[in-house]
């Protein structure tokens, strides 16, 4: 079926993070709200259908995933990325960051480092630091409007205490699709220092055309088994209401240890609308899917042609993955350090400023572009608007 991503779905007044708090977050309801990374879409509607009617069924008790879940998982990776993976390295978690979460806990003690590849998704500094330890922050390399990791820089920065790496790939928010030969000599550089490799997918599935995502444990064949990748159907088809992450661990004793830990903390069984849509999801939700890819990639270039013709001084830093865009202000008159609340008070845009991901610079900032095209036109006008104003 052909699926509409033009139409405006009003989410105010539904609980929304994005939408209803707005006030709270930026100061004004009057804010276009570019942030937060969930779509302003509707999901596939085999899921829909799906969700409709496990709700008819009318009864809600405990729920456990079916071999039909764990087959619909295994297909998708096999189909979607070409990894053959198996039931029982699959382990259910409401969400990749509360896994991230028990995974820091599990597989690293009070003081130890975790690399960081900055800028970074801001919540791996929660994890990291909440939980007692420290960030090593390895930046990524920005040339030619393009970043790439700096493996020389993270072999002077390891220390004894370095202990675990968190890979975002795709990465957030910088929208780099790693190439194999990158994933190999990361892997290459933590191998040598016997440091847990944790990946960190939940974008695996929204790369864009010409690009291809590789996941991290087949590229390192040689230490796949101590490899933990953190996977979702959440991102792709716009469900991270209900909270249902899958976490691959070939291991068999880290994997015991990490459910061990999830016991532990009293994270019991999975949601039962989550189970049910993230199998639609796998089963009918590819053509979704496709059509997905191609209305981002024209809101990519929307943004990228309207930014160079009618916004001075502004770059993108044009993404290979995720609906999340990078930009760079740092060209533009806007006032060194005001970035921020220019945005929010003169531009009336809400965006995710670059100083949260631990960006070394300041005048970057993240948009969400997984939103009618309507919508991405109205926050890049106003952003026109207020920077013609200084």
């Amino acid at each position: 079926m052909k699926y509409d991503f033009d139409s405006v779905i009003n989410r105010r007044g539904t609980g929304s993070v994005k939408w209803d708090d707005l006030d709270q977050r930026f100061g004004s309801e009057d804010v276009l709200p570019l942030w937060v990374a969930d779509m302003d879409f509707k999901s596939p509607q085999p899921v829909i259908d799906a969700i409709k009617s496990a709700a008819d069924h009318g009864v809600f008790g405990y729920s456990k995933p079916t071999h039909s879940y764990y087959d619909s998982v295994k297909a998708w990776m096999k189909r979607r990325h070409g990894w053959d993976i198996k039931e029982e390295w699959i382990t259910l978690t409401p969400g990749v960051v509360p896994a991230l979460h028990v995974l820091t806990r599990t597989f690293t003690k009070p003081g130890d480092e975790v690399v960081v590849q900055t800028p970074a998704y801001h919540p791996f500094f929660h994890v990291i630091e909440n939980n007692g330890r420290t960030a090593l922050l390895n930046p990524l390399t920005l040339s030619g409007g393009r970043y790439t990791m700096d493996l020389d820089d993270l072999e002077r920065r390891i220390s004894p205490r370095t202990s675990m790496a968190l890979l975002c790939s795709p990465h957030n928010p910088v929208g780099r699709v790693w190439s194999p030969e990158e994933l190999a000599g990361f892997g290459e550089v933590c191998a040598r220092h016997n440091i847990l490799i944790i990946a960190d997918e939940i974008h695996h599935d929204l790369v864009l055309p010409g690009f291809r995502h590789v996941p991290f444990a087949p590229v390192v064949p040689d230490i796949a088994s101590g490899v933990i990748v953190c996977t979702a159907a959440s991102k792709t088809f716009n469900l991270p209401g209900l909270h249902t992450s899958n976490i691959l661990i070939r291991d068999a004793r880290l994997r015991e240890r990490f459910c061990s830990a999830l016991s532990l903390s009293g994270i019991g069984s999975a949601n039962t609308f989550g189970i049910v849509a993230t199998e639609a999801a796998y089963r009918h939700g590819e053509d979704w899917l496709e059509q997905l890819l191609d209305y981002l990639a024209g809101n990519i270039e929307f943004a990228v042609s309207f930014a160079r013709e009618r916004i001075p001084g502004l770059r993108v830093v044009k993404p290979e993955g995720t609906y999340l865009v990078w930009l760079d202000f740092r060209e533009t008159a806007i006032p060194e350090g005001r970035l921020d609340t220019f945005l929010r008070t003169s531009a009336k845009v809400g965006l995710n400023i670059g100083t949260m991901f631990r960006c070394q610079e300041n005048g970057f900032a993240r948009m969400n572009i997984g939103c009618p095209r309507s919508t991405l036109e109205d926050g890049l006008r106003r952003i026109e608007t207020a920077i013609s104003r200084l």
